[in-house]
């Protein structure tokens, strides 16, 4: 038994934010012991530079202030992406605003965008040593913002040359009018307003610019929105932030507002990320999110066309071995279907 099953049964007798809360302290204080994560060239991959160990990756919204970056890498995470943070701090929307859904292993969240703001965050990033893995910014609006687009320009500004690559998160359902973000003439405005940033920065190396889509998108969406990446030729995609849907859950809990993430999602994010590699062509790396709590999930959205793969809402259920646990197990997949690394099964469903 792991130490994570011994207390679970403590942390699920606290409220969803409050046992977050303890687990964050307990990384920041190193009571968390560093994990062996398993070291393999079938796993480990060159995207935009970077040099990922192995292909999965901790979402967003786990380390929302860039506290606990290194303690998670040294998980066994092949990346973390820190945030999602805003310009200006907020505390977000009233509690309670998360909750565990066990019966669906789900988890609903109605955070919006909580988070100290930029300048702590700045200040963490500063001090983090580059050489201990990678690490992401992914950057918001903040909710009372009269120019959402506005808010996106001064997130880049300020934090470009501090972390490895960064996502431009306008698909939270919790920000009101931040989805609208995602049409064809706002996404095309805010894309170029981004690019401009990275352009006339100082930085002599081009940080990948990734946009993190919605799962809720229809068919004329997603062709608008490849349409526009194309165009701009960014550099990556996510795909997907929470769903607003609630099909075919059972808990008690499932008519609580909020965006669904979790075992639920796998399926609809996994068609969307399907959706935009063909829409894409393949010319562009997408990172799969959305109910992965195995090396088969993690498998099934790399072979339907992710790069990379990133998980949340499974930890709460399965504690921070899971992370080895899928790598270990998406080695042997790889291993058994005759591939020497990773990057030759991206996309094969598609063949």
């Amino acid at each position: 038994m792991t130490l994570y099953e011994l207390i679970k049964p403590l942390l699920f007798m606290l409220s969803p934010e409050r046992a977050h809360s303890i687990a964050i302290k307990a990384l920041k204080f190193g009571f968390l012991p560093a994990s062996r994560a398993p070291v393999s060239d079938r796993l480990s991959q060159t995207l935009w530079g970077l040099h990922f160990p192995n292909p999965v990756g901790l979402a967003a919204g786990f380390d929302k202030n860039a506290e606990v970056f290194g303690p998670m890498l040294r998980q066994g995470f092949g990346f973390v992406e820190t945030g999602t943070v805003t310009p200006l701090p907020q505390p977000g929307n009233e509690k309670p605003r998360i909750f565990r859904l066990t019966e669906d292993q789900a988890v609903i969240n109605r955070l919006g965008f909580n988070n100290q703001g930029l300048e702590k965050y700045i200040d963490r990033l500063k001090n983090r040593d580059k050489g201990t893995g990678i690490v992401g910014a992914n950057i918001g609006a903040n909710k009372l913002s009269e120019d959402q687009i506005a808010d996106y320009v001064i997130g880049l500004k300020r934090v470009i040359g501090l972390a490895d690559y960064f996502t431009i998160n306008i698909s939270s359902p919790n920000t009101p009018g931040l989805r609208a973000l995602q049409s064809r003439e706002a996404l095309d405005d805010l894309l170029s307003r981004l690019k401009a940033v990275r352009d006339q920065a100082e930085s002599a190396i081009s940080v990948p610019l990734i946009l993190k889509i919605a799962p809720d998108l229809n068919d004329a969406e997603c062709e608008d929105i490849a349409q526009i990446i194309l165009k701009h030729e960014m550099d990556g995609l996510i795909v997907s932030n929470t769903t607003l849907s609630r099909e075919g859950l059972i808990s008690p809990l499932r008519t609580e507002t909020g965006g669904l993430s979790g075992a639920p999602l796998f399926d609809l994010s996994t068609t969307v990320l399907s959706k935009m590699y063909k829409l894409t062509d393949g010319k562009i790396p997408l990172i799969g999110v959305g109910g992965i709590s195995s090396g088969k999930h993690a498998y099934t959205k790399i072979k339907a066309g992710a790069s990379l793969v990133q998980l949340y809402s499974a930890l709460i259920y399965h504690g921070p071995d899971l992370v080895n646990q899928i790598n270990r197990e998406l080695e042997e997949l790889l291993k058994e279907d005759g591939f020497s690394n990773v990057t030759e099964a991206i996309g094969i469903d598609h063949l």
